[in-house]
């Protein structure tokens, strides 16, 4: 039963600047190099059968160009209230990207894939944090506030599947769609 993720791989050299970011953070769990994505939906486990439904559905999502421009960071939860638990590099207000998410929704549920029932909030995950140092935290944000790429052309999407282990998720190309 696999478990599975549409997403958005990275050119070579985002995921470079992204690495950079990554600083000391007591807590932090940063996301490895070659598991940088930006997820336009969760889909989770489902049987093989749906899993052939699915590959079918997302084939039918519009042909459509979709740059990225990489913009600032932030932290998941938002605000001060409650700790920081995921560390994010944003994506800026992109119409083409949205639509792009919206077809794949449309797609997924065509197949009976239940609907997302959180917004889309874009973004690529840096880290993951467990009891992090917060002033650590306030400081990266503070530092990286005005990281920026120039437009980054994405030119696929892809069907993920990822299977955890004790050395992390491993993930494997299980489609990929040409944009």
């Amino acid at each position: 039963m696999p478990r599975l993720f549409v997403a958005i791989d990275l050119p070579d050299e985002t995921k470079t600047r992204l690495t950079a970011l990554q600083t000391r953070i007591d807590g932090a769990r940063w996301v490895k190099r070659h598991q940088m994505h930006l997820t336009l939906r969760f889909i989770g486990e489902v049987e093989d059968a749906q899993a052939e439904k699915i590959k079918t559905a997302l084939a039918s999502v519009a042909k459509r160009k979709v740059e990225l421009l990489l913009q600032g960071v932030g932290r998941f939860p938002p605000g001060n209230r409650k700790p920081a638990r995921v560390l994010w590099v944003g994506i800026a207000t992109n119409p083409p990207l949205v639509q792009l998410q919206r077809d794949v929704e449309h797609a997924l549920q065509s197949v009976g894939v239940p609907p997302e029932n959180r917004p889309f909030k874009a973004h690529i995950t840096l880290a993951r944090l467990k009891s992090p140092d917060a002033k650590a935290v306030e400081q990266f944000l503070e530092t990286q506030r005005d990281f920026a790429t120039t437009p980054i052309p994405i030119h696929e999407m892809i069907l993920f599947s990822s299977t955890l282990s004790a050395q992390g998720a491993q993930y494997r190309h299980e489609a990929v769609y040409p944009l």
